[in-house]
């Protein structure tokens, strides 16, 4: 992948940043691992972690005996931390290092997971592209957990403009190939103690 200045900048990010200070940081995503609970995933589904990076849900899914976890990020650096950290246990996840404007996926998985990331694309274009891919890299009737920045939420993050979205214009947005499971909007405390609300759906795959 030729590096764009959304590469750039994120390995920049990642190079800079303590992982523990940004405002996505979450040393448990209990949120998502509740929905997951909730949604009975079975242990040996794939699943992908669009954006994924250094988060800590790679870590608590091979802790629960998860074993095809797939996580894509546009940050090799990002990538690279969260390999560090897992050290041995790293080997039982795919890792993908790409823009996900040019993913292209190579399987379908049973759950597509996106908490802070879809919401960087703010071009029409670029959403469009991501709904296609997100149709064709699910399975029939898999699920989409996909968490943005709501209507009242931020309007920039980490120094980038944001879309926010609604939970009507997020589930308009997915509505072509996916119907709504659950929404629901949710509050966020960044390590700063700033307090950000998300919109949050869970899709199944038409």
């Amino acid at each position: 992948m030729n590096q764009n200045p959304s590469t750039s900048y994120w390995e920049n990010i990642y190079t800079t940043k303590d992982t523990q200070k940004v405002g996505w940081y979450q040393p448990r995503p209990a949120l998502t691992l509740s929905l997951i609970e909730e949604l009975a995933i079975p242990r040996d589904s794939q699943i992908i972690d669009i954006g994924g990076g250094d988060s800590y849900l790679v870590d608590n899914l091979l802790a629960d005996d998860y074993r095809n976890v797939t996580v894509l990020d546009i940050s090799s650096k990002a990538i690279g931390k969260a390999q560090l950290r897992l050290g041995e246990k790293s080997k039982l996840a795919d890792w993908i290092v790409s823009d996900v404007r040019e993913f292209k996926p190579n399987r379908q998985y049973n759950l597509w997971h996106d908490r802070a990331a879809f919401h960087f694309l703010t071009a029409d274009a670029d959403i469009s592209n991501y709904v296609e891919t997100a149709k064709n890299g699910i399975v029939e009737n898999g699920l989409m957990i996909i968490g943005t920045f709501s209507d009242k939420g931020p309007s920039t993050c980490s120094g980038l403009p944001v879309r926010q979205y609604s939970l009507e214009d997020l589930q308009k947005t997915f509505s072509p190939y996916f119907e709504t499971v659950k929404k629901f909007n949710t509050d966020h405390i960044t390590p700063s103690g700033q307090s950000q609300n998300y919109s949050f759906c869970i899709f199944r795959r038409k």
